[in-house]
């Protein structure tokens, strides 16, 4: 039903052969599944023949959501996240869609959706990058649709400049967003921080994806990252075994065994995003380098147990 519905939403019209084909079902289940999708709401036309087939009625009306436990949770998580303020920039937009998500859920989902998002409390991390929504959203779709496109990029310490590219991967590392994309000017690939991308506009030029170097969009941003100058180099010395910071850590730095457990090794331009990553592994720690992060570390233990209860 799922995967017929997802089929379905592209509004396109198929032929009932195509579908029974796709689907791995009998053209009997097929008109059954169809019925049930009407049940429920959904304005599906049929046309009779050997030429017959389907196609879902565009309309102003949305019927119930097919949506199982799991896949509504993670959407109400998703949402109240980043009506949270997690993400900057969405919290009023992400808190309207999900209102209107939870709206069409049926009943049973409903108060599922309902007790995830009134049962939780977010607080905003303060080293969020304010994000402009729309922006992103244009950039999306773009990548989406193999669409070149133009933007204004204020790069450090520079006059802003007008890019066109072509625009193939958003990659988020850390609290930044990035867009991996071939510069059609310089002839390169380029990633670009999306809160310093304005005026994007699409071309209706549409291009044949290039093959991303190394063939993975998050490692190739990564890797540009690592080779631009950071304001600090991180080395902390952790006295637990590498898996454990490991995967806390992620991709976002290096872990490698040292005497008496391991050593993490990142670059960071602002010191919060480290030290939520030591406030999360449950283990002691030397901060090795930068003296600033050894100084947070210090003062935030400090204010712990200042505000701890006397005992």
């Amino acid at each position: 039903m799922l995967q017929l519905l997802s089929l379905l939403q592209t509004h396109r019209f198929w032929p009932g052969t195509e579908l029974s084909v796709r689907l791995e079902v009998s053209e009997r289940t097929l008109r059954r599944d169809i019925e049930r999708l009407r049940d429920l709401g959904y304005d599906v036309d049929a046309t009779r023949g050997v030429a017959g087939g389907y196609q879902l009625r565009a309309g102003n009306a949305l019927p119930p959501l097919l949506l199982d436990d799991d896949e509504a949770v993670a959407i109400a998580v998703g949402l109240r996240t980043a009506a949270a303020g997690l993400v900057a920039g969405m919290g009023d937009t992400s808190a309207q869609a999900l209102g209107k998500v939870v709206a069409l859920m049926p009943p049973r989902l409903r108060r599922r959706m309902d007790a995830v998002t009134s049962q939780t409390d977010l607080l905003p991390w303060g080293g969020r990058v304010p994000l402009d929504a729309g922006v992103l959203g244009i950039l999306a779709q773009a990548c989406r649709d193999d669409e070149a496109l133009t933007f204004t990029y204020q790069a450090p310490e520079a006059e802003p400049t007008r890019r066109r590219v072509e625009p193939h991967r958003l990659v988020m590392l850390g609290n930044r967003w990035y867009l991996l994309a071939y510069d059609r000017v310089r002839q390169d690939w380029r990633s670009f921080r999306v809160d310093r991308v304005s005026d994007p506009a699409t071309t209706g030029q549409t291009f044949r994806p290039r093959e991303i170097p190394g063939g993975d969009a998050a490692a190739y941003v990564q890797a540009g990252i690592r080779s631009r100058p950071a304001a600090h180099d991180i080395c902390v010395h952790f006295r637990v075994e590498p898996d454990v910071v490991a995967r806390r850590v992620g991709r976002w730095g290096q872990v490698e065994a040292a005497e008496g457990g391991c050593r993490l090794r990142m670059q960071a331009d602002d010191l919060g995003w480290p030290m939520m990553i030591l406030a999360g592994v449950d283990a002691d720690f030397t901060v090795e380098q930068p003296a600033e992060l050894a100084e947070m570390v210090k003062q935030a233990g400090e204010r712990f147990v200042r505000s701890s209860p006397a005992t």
